[in-house]
């Protein structure tokens, strides 16, 4: 009796080590299939935050951000800055692509990033000290444009129509709120009583890349507003010391745009104006007239001269209310910079070419000569 209970013992030992050592093995098993899939979990998790990182942060942002890279800077200290100022999301992967494709050697000084950009894209920046990037499309305005003109070109290149942009154009809620954003160049004058479009004259002719196939309409004129600030700004010492502004810039600037055939008159064509509002003489100018009657053909009739129009400077002294058209820098520093002459008229002979005159005898002679 007492054999059988230790063989039964023994037995219910050995039962029982037996289920042990299943149990364990079940452990072993679970944990470790555990462990293979928080693995598998955490390389995903890892994987996924490497590939956004990679990619720009935010592939439709139009926000310019400003990035000083000072001489002397490294990959380490630029890969900071770059994540500090919100264009990359994560300073060490940009910092292991860079040397991954053997790139370090970055320019330094000023540049203005979007979170938009592709790593390469900063890199190839970095490298050339410009902002390097392609644009889906660009949008050239030429000079010389109205408003009404401009809105046709946007129609051409953009889904956007002219009537719609010149709807926003012409918006006094939208004029309000860019003369909050640029303060400097969108003064109380272009709301003058006379003035017959605020932002005419005010969209810079240049041409304008863009990184979206479908821009705002917003921002397309924005940012023609915004290249308007940077290079009427570049002036703004000469306007103060001669105290003028940059309504009476842009506005007289406009005539010599519409007046010149060629870039080298825009100068002497200017002179003309100063000496005949120093006369008190009217200016005389034909595009006045016709940007007064809204209509565009070659030639100015004596019946046009006639039309009552603050924008007609046939008939009223100085300058018209506003511009009458977009003008690009070399009419704007003919402006500033006019050339010293003794001229009071001038004209364009057939071939486009300008001739200027003292006397008004000398002025009727030429026209015999050249119109005629």
């Amino acid at each position: 009796m007492g054999n059988e209970t230790k063989k039964d013992i023994m037995f219910n030992k050995m039962k029982n080590k037996k289920k042990e050592v299943k149990l364990v093995r079940k452990i072993v098993l679970i944990i470790t299939f555990l462990i293979i899939v928080v693995g598998g979990i955490g390389g995903l998790l890892v994987y996924n935050f490497v590939e956004s990182a990679l990619q720009p942060l935010d592939p439709n942002s139009e926000e310019t951000i400003t990035l000083d890279i000072p001489i002397g800077s490294g990959l380490d200290s630029i890969s900071n800055k770059l994540e500090e100022s919100g264009i990359i999301k994560n300073a060490d992967i940009f910092k292991y692509y860079a040397k991954f494709n053997n790139e370090s050697q970055f320019q330094a000084g000023e540049y203005s990033l979007t979170k938009a950009m592709t790593l390469d894209e900063i890199i190839q920046s970095l490298k050339a000290g410009k902002v390097y990037r392609d644009p889906v499309f660009s949008l050239t305005i030429p000079e010389g444009l109205t408003l009404e003109q401009i809105g046709q070109v946007v129609e051409k290149k953009t889904n956007h129509s002219a009537d719609d942009f010149f709807t926003l154009v012409t918006s006094e809620e939208f004029v309000d709120r860019m003369m909050i954003k640029y303060p400097n160049v969108l003064g109380a004058e272009i709301k003058g009583e006379n003035v017959r479009y605020a932002l005419e004259g005010y969209l810079f002719p240049a041409t304008y890349p863009f990184f979206e196939e479908n821009p705002s309409l917003e921002s397309i004129v924005d940012a023609m507003l915004a290249n308007t600030d940077k290079v009427v700004t570049s002036y703004s010492d000469l306007l103060q010391a001669e105290e003028k502004s940059v309504h009476w810039l842009l506005t007289f600037a406009s005539l010599l745009e519409e007046e010149a055939t060629a870039q080298t008159d825009r100068a002497t064509i200017a002179s003309v104006f100063y000496n005949r509002i120093e006369e008190g003489m009217p200016l005389q100018t034909d595009p006045t007239v016709l940007y007064a009657k809204g209509t565009h053909k070659d030639r100015v009739l004596f019946e046009d001269l006639e039309f009552d129009n603050p924008y007609n400077t046939y008939k009223n002294i100085g300058m018209p209310p506003g511009p009458i058209a977009n003008a690009g820098k070399t009419s704007i520093e003919a402006t500033l910079d006019p050339s010293d002459t003794d001229y009071f008229y001038f004209l364009a002979g057939k071939d486009g070419t300008n001739h200027f005159s003292v006397t008004y005898d000398e002025h009727l002679q030429k026209i015999d000569e050249f119109l005629k």
